[in-house]
């Protein structure tokens, strides 16, 4: 554990405020739920809390199942990291913090498909370098009970590809079949 050197009173009713400086760090914003955790030493641990992401096994077998039927990356991602990949490297997915612009396409509840070299292409994590590295892309977001809570993504990184309505649809069911477990 890192010590910030930040020292905060509980007031009266038993609140704390958590530094802004540390809250952009780890982008945690007004509303977002926290996790509280306790040890054996007496810490108190925040975790930001992730609703997808104790559906993390299921989705990891959900991604393996959309890479495999349509031989493209699948990546599941909650509203801050991707929990999930199949058909494409780990290192480059599994628990790196989305982007900007994927976080915002998935905040508005946007559904984005590039399908050819003439779309843009949205980075997916926060470490893609800016050059296009996929030449097509689907991202849909998942709802639960009104709220996006996470994305299901597929790429290609083939110039002869291009997304259409069979890897929409797949996507959309996808989404939505995991939307609906949260609900549940």
């Amino acid at each position: 554990m890192k010590a910030t050197g930040v020292v905060r009173r509980i007031d009266d009713l038993g609140r704390i405020v958590i530094p802004k400086e540390i809250r952009r760090t780890l982008r945690i914003k007004e509303g977002d739920p926290l996790e509280i955790f306790t040890d054996k030493e007496g810490e108190v641990i925040l975790k930001k809390y992730s609703p997808i992401g104790e559906l993390s096994e299921f989705a990891t077998g959900y991604a393996e199942t959309l890479a495999k039927t349509t031989g493209h990356i699948a990546c599941i991602t909650d509203k801050d990291t991707v929990i999930a990949v199949s058909g494409g490297s780990k290192k480059e997915f599994l628990e790196q913090g989305l982007s900007k612009e994927l976080e915002e396409v998935i905040e508005n509840k946007e559904i984005y498909t590039s399908s050819d070299n003439d779309e843009i292409a949205i980075p997916i994590t926060e470490n893609d370098s800016r050059e296009r590295r996929y030449n097509a892309q689907v991202i849909y977001p998942i709802v639960s009970q009104g709220d996006v809570i996470g994305s299901v993504i597929l790429l290609s990184k083939d110039q002869n590809i291009k997304m259409g309505e069979s890897e929409f649809k797949v996507v959309q069911s996808a989404a939505g079949f995991l939307g609906s477990q949260m609900d549940i």
